[in-house]
């Protein structure tokens, strides 16, 4: 069996201004690159001091074989947080989602210990993803 890890998932990018507040301000992660410009940006972020994660924020329509009826669908689950989602780990929720919510974030759960036996929260990044965070 060969070391394989998970290096790089995507979310989508609607407003690259608003996501980079979010991911480098509010959830303290850092810009490894960004590409494009205008709203045709594809920004890369993951952990301080782990390079083999990375997250890929994309334009969910840079694809210019994406029909107007898949536009629309893709537009419709993003607007209702269901088109992406990531679940992140820290040593702290409590801790982490009092300094993130010091940020303009959309919470959807505080804190909670779920009846399954792990204590997480949720935020909602720019582009709609939901953004859970649980204890590890």
């Amino acid at each position: 069996m060969t070391n394989m890890t998970i290096h790089t998932t995507a979310l989508p990018l609607v407003d690259p201004e608003a996501s980079l507040a979010f991911w480098r301000d509010a959830i303290g992660f850092e810009v490894r690159s960004e590409v494009g410009q205008g709203e045709m940006r594809w920004i890369t972020v993951g952990p301080v001091g782990k390079p083999d994660t990375c997250i890929l924020l994309s334009p969910p329509f840079a694809d210019p074989g994406i029909t107007e009826s898949e536009r629309a669908a893709v537009s419709e689950m993003m607007a209702k947080g269901t088109y992406g989602w990531i679940l992140l780990a820290s040593d702290d929720v409590d801790a982490d989602f009092a300094r993130i919510q010091q940020h303009d974030v959309e919470v959807i759960q505080e804190p909670t210990d779920q009846p399954y036996g792990v204590r997480d929260c949720a935020f909602r990044d720019p582009a709609g993803s939901t953004v859970r965070l649980r204890q590890v």
